[in-house]
């Protein structure tokens, strides 16, 4: 089944890849000749997660998905939310991000594990024939004191989830990390959904 996933991000597309199986193709916009940039200028995950879905259908016709992914910290009144993945600013890199947000959470006086808890958020968005159907995935946990693990991508070397307390999920490995990741239990419903239905 050829879906077209609305991302140039190596670590998602893999991450996608191994989550839905072999019975799905994914085609990037790159794939197909789309390099401009998707705005997104949503205010809310969802938001997002549909303008992306919606710049691809718009310009294939074809069966396709985005998603919005935000890092919602307690300490931070949810922050940096929608803003996950420019957290730092324009230029910034996810280094920057994470350097930024164990700032923050010191500057808070967010010392113990209580006071860093966090969770990730995925929306999903399919697009089929026109009309969208959307999916949610989250994995509880908190934010670590320093940076540990170089696998995953994004803010994984200082997440740690509720279902493995003792390291991050940097230090996961994927397998492991697919199982119990927001973007994984968004995607897995997506699959469930088109099996069922298709």
């Amino acid at each position: 089944m050829k879906i077209v996933f609305a991302t140039a991000n190596k670590g998602k597309l893999r991450e996608a890849a191994e989550i839905l199986g072999p019975e799905f193709e994914l085609v990037t916009p790159a794939d197909l000749g789309i390099t401009q940039e998707i705005e997104e200028t949503g205010t809310t995950l969802e938001e997002n997660s549909l303008i992306k879905a919606c710049f691809l259908w718009d310009r294939t016709a074809l069966m396709c998905f985005a998603d919005d992914t935000g890092l919602e910290v307690n300490a931070l009144g949810g922050a940096p939310g929608v803003y996950t993945a420019r957290y730092a600013g324009e230029g910034c890199d996810f280094n920057d991000n994470m350097e930024k947000l164990l700032l923050e959470l010191a500057a808070a006086g967010a010392v113990l594990p209580e006071q860093r808890k966090a969770r990730f958020r995925s929306v999903v968005t399919l697009i089929i024939g026109g009309k969208p159907y959307t999916f949610e995935g989250i994995m509880e946990g908190r934010i670590a004191t320093e940076k540990a693990g170089c696998g995953g991508f994004g803010y994984d070397p200082v997440f740690i989830a509720d279902a493995y307390p003792d390291r991050t999920v940097a230090e996961l490995e994927d397998h492991t990390k697919n199982a119990i990741s927001h973007r994984g239990k968004a995607l897995r419903q997506m699959a469930l959904w088109l099996r069922e239905n298709l």
